[in-house]
């Protein structure tokens, strides 16, 4: 198998150098860093990992365009390029590189393997109790909505394998923010896709500012309420999966 691992990044200078380092201990997985034009000069120093470690490529964005349209983009030039999986992964090291190897081997029999946070042996290190809650309720509320039989929807550290990816059409996943992963998940179930999910410890950064915001909630909140509604009113019944190899499960 090959993985390309996907990092969006904005002002991670501090930890990407880490981050990629821990990524690339998988011999299976490169590298591909998406820089939103980081004033701190993250896309500078990528460029410069890149240069001596040729399993690692820069994708570089004028502005911030949002993590759905930058992991779009990563998964479109992992497409281009061949790979059999395609991995979400921050550049903050809340996402343990070390637990790469596992997500890659349940890929053997799942379409998606969500990093989990939620489930028996997952935990979270770092949160205060009030992010904690708005993370496992928004998950609840998910599961309300839409019938999602996922723990940890929202977890953006998570591999996909090519043939699902191709099948769910990126160009037609409007998220952005944490919407994305919710929306990615819900359409892999609409599609018959098979979802496993193993456990991590999410550790909050060290380094940097957490990307958060009211408008990403706000976002999620509103577009899971309209999916939930789609599938009351049969207006989103998702689209069947052709597994290219056999299904195991």
């Amino acid at each position: 198998m090959r993985a390309l691992v996907v990092m969006p990044t904005y002002n991670e200078r501090a930890t990407l150098r880490r981050a990629v380092a821990g990524a690339l201990a998988d011999p299976r997985a490169d590298v591909l860093v998406v820089d939103d034009d980081s004033p701190d000069g993250t896309g500078d120093l990528a460029e410069q990992l890149a240069v001596a470690q040729p399993r690692i490529r820069v994708l570089h964005r004028g502005g911030k365009h949002g993590l759905g349209s930058a992991y779009r983009q990563g998964f479109g030039e992992g497409l281009d390029l061949g790979y059999d999986a395609l991995v979400e992964m921050d550049a903050d090291l809340s996402h343990p590189a070390d637990r790469l190897p596992a997500l890659l081997d349940a890929l053997d029999h799942a379409d998606l393997v969500i990093g989990s946070r939620y489930v028996t042996g997952g935990r979270v290190v770092g949160w205060p109790p009030s992010r904690l809650l708005l993370s496992r309720g928004g998950n609840a509320y998910v599961r309300a909505c839409t019938g999602l039989p996922v723990q940890d929807a929202s977890a953006g550290y998570r591999a996909y394998r090519r043939d699902l990816v191709e099948t769910l059409d990126l160009s037609t996943v409007a998220s952005e923010g944490y919407a994305f992963q919710l929306e990615m998940t819900l359409r892999t179930w609409q599609a018959g896709g098979r979802i496993a999910e193993v456990p991590i410890t999410f550790t909050e950064r060290q380094e940097g500012t957490s990307k958060m915001s009211r408008r990403i909630i706000a976002e999620a909140l509103w577009r899971v309420g309209r999916w939930g509604w789609d599938i009351r009113t049969g207006a989103r019944p998702g689209v069947p999966l052709e597994r290219t190899s056999p299904s195991v499960s």
